[in-house]
């Protein structure tokens, strides 16, 4: 979600982290709507050789179940699906000895989406993630409003969690949203656009025009101190958010959150030039609480990854700044990989390719 903006000039210096608090206290002191940290930051500032975020994972307990609502809903093609067991590598990836499992991998127009069932949580009590997190709450899938997503999730079975009878519209500019639940009560956010409105937006894409009209954009991250995860990220991926924002006394806000007098800090982090981006939330009122501690990286619900050109030389350099890694980087077939838990114990992933061409790397899934 966003919110009107309004420009202010504040930078923040890479790995400064004095400067990035003082920022912090200035912007979110006022009660705005949204600013300007640098406006023009992405990842391609980094001076590292992380690439973008290649996959959303969700580790579900009925991969069947799970593969047919989310078909039904986006229309993704599924490009690998396969059961791995008897896997040292993939005892050593997950920490864990004998894991057992079976992924289905989806295809977006602009990422993966990856189904996992583990066989150790067959029996594993579901639950609904609430929306104030902590933890990793939510992926967005955005459609254009002539075939909106949220119409789709609805009629596969998705449970609307946003009041009303529609998605919400938050601002008047364009976009609605709502929030939803899948069968087994992982979170998701619908963002419809109407481009009409919107006019030369840059979250236009081209593969609208090759019938591929739902796509899918954000990693969000709730948090119970959200200066001190954007200070940790900024850090270890080598570049800067762009933008702010301070949200209270919205009631299309509390509609869309389904909380009254809802107030909550937002931060973005731009992953690529238009469709793709990491948003860090603090829930104010009511306050998200603390983190239990690391999730495991086979627990029931969302894991992301950051694509990477050199995962050896990613792995070190994490280390150094102190990432906690469950393993060093694992050969997975085609792909290496490797599991790490952020600051608030977030489960994230590093892959790097085997073959630079892959058509499942970063540059050749952004259409």
């Amino acid at each position: 979600m966003s919110n009107n903006l309004i420009n202010r000039s504040t930078a923040f210096s890479k790995y400064a982290i004095p400067t990035l608090a003082t920022a912090f206290t200035v912007l979110f002191a006022a009660q705005a709507a949204a600013f300007e940290i640098e406006e023009s930051a992405t990842i391609s500032d980094s001076d590292s050789t992380l690439m973008g975020v290649n996959h959303i994972a969700l580790s579900v307990r009925d991969l069947d179940a799970s593969l047919a609502f989310y078909q039904k809903a986006t229309g993704f093609e599924v490009v690998r699906r396969e059961v791995v067991k008897g896997s040292s590598a993939a005892d050593k990836l997950y920490g864990r000895e004998e894991v057992e499992y079976e992924v289905a991998v989806l295809e977006a127009p602009n990422m993966l989406l990856e189904l996992t069932e583990f066989s150790h949580n067959r029996d594993t009590p579901i639950s609904k993630m609430p929306v104030i997190g902590p933890g990793m709450t939510h992926t967005c899938f955005q459609s254009p409003l002539h075939n909106s997503g949220y119409d789709r999730f609805k009629n596969a079975g998705a449970e609307m969690l946003s009041r009303g009878e529609g998605p919400v519209d938050l601002l008047g500019q364009g976009v609605t949203y709502a929030y939803a639940y899948d069968p087994e009560g992982n979170m998701l956010e619908l963002e419809q656009l109407d481009f009409d409105r919107l006019g030369g937006d840059r979250r236009n894409p081209d593969w609208i025009e090759q019938g591929l009209d739902v796509w899918m954009t954000q990693v969000a991250l709730v948090t119970h101190d959200i200066e001190r995860l954007t200070e940790y990220y900024a850090k270890i991926m080598g570049f800067n958010a762009y933008r702010t924002a301070d949200i209270s006394g919205r009631p299309t806000f509390d509609d869309a959150t389904d909380i009254d007098d809802v107030s909550l800090r937002v931060v973005f982090f731009r992953m690529a030039e238009r469709s793709k981006s990491m948003e860090f939330w603090e829930y104010v009122s009511p306050e998200t609480p603390e983190p239990l501690g690391n999730r495991d990286s086979t627990a029931l619900g969302y894991t992301y990854s950051l694509e990477v050109g050199d995962i050896q030389a990613e792995y070190q350099r994490m280390t150094d700044l102190g990432v906690q890694f469950v393993s060093e980087p694992v050969l997975m077939g085609d792909y290496w990989q490797v599991h790490a838990n952020d600051i608030d114990g977030n489960v994230f992933a590093l892959r790097q390719w085997v073959d630079p061409n892959s058509p499942w790397s970063v540059p050749n899934l952004e259409l």
